[in-house]
């Protein structure tokens, strides 16, 4: 009799019910694009919003961005939020990233300014609402290029467009040389001697 009532005090010690204090633990859910493409010396917004089964407050969530380069195992600070925003104050995102995002909109998004080709590599959100601290990252890889690369539609538009000024011109040559051609057979018959018969009088 002993050992199922001991049980029973087991789960209820684990569960949470009577010890005081003791909250429930629940995930936070993280949403960020898979990847961000931007033009060298251009700005980007990283894009990343969350959910929470608790209320969202100011005071209530924290948030961190870390930075991880191509082929390397270190992450570096970008920026950090806990009730203000604190902008990186060394290193490589210096004066280079800057807050976004609206806490009671659950959005953490921040923006990267003037992004140079070392910015190529993987940011990490991370977003806590207290008591929500267990939960999956947000990952984006930025791909910072050297001009706007062209999309299949855009490269098939051009096609399609290059193909139809061809074919106007080489239509518009068609015409103008036809129409150049009659008027020079006109001119042509006009120019030539036209003959005259001298009629006999004496013939009715």
């Amino acid at each position: 009799m002993f050992y199922p009532m001991y049980r029973i005090w087991l789960l209820l010690l684990l569960g949470g019910f009577v010890v005081p204090g003791v909250r429930h633990v629940s995930g936070i859910d993280i949403y960020t694009p898979k990847e961000v493409e931007a033009v060298n010396g251009t700005d980007v917004k990283l894009k990343c919003t969350f959910t929470s089964t608790h209320p969202v407050s100011i005071q209530s969530v924290t948030v961190s961005w870390n930075f991880r380069a191509i082929n390397s195992g270190l992450d570096e600070s970008v920026f950090y939020y806990q009730d203000v925003a604190y902008p990186p104050t060394q290193g490589r995102f210096k004066d280079q990233a800057v807050w976004s995002g609206d806490i009671l909109r659950r959005d953490v998004s921040i923006t990267l300014l003037n992004v140079p080709s070392t910015f190529n590599g993987t940011y990490i959100c991370q977003v806590r609402n207290r008591p929500d601290v267990h939960g999956s990252n947000g990952e984006i890889f930025l791909r910072v290029v050297n001009k706007v690369s062209l999309s299949e539609i855009s490269i098939l538009a051009a096609a399609v467009g290059g193909a139809c000024a061809v074919i106007l011109i080489l239509l518009c040559i068609f015409v103008a040389v036809k129409f150049y051609r009659r008027k020079h057979m006109e001119l042509d018959t006009d120019m030539q001697p036209r003959e005259y018969v001298q009629k006999d009088p004496t013939v009715l």
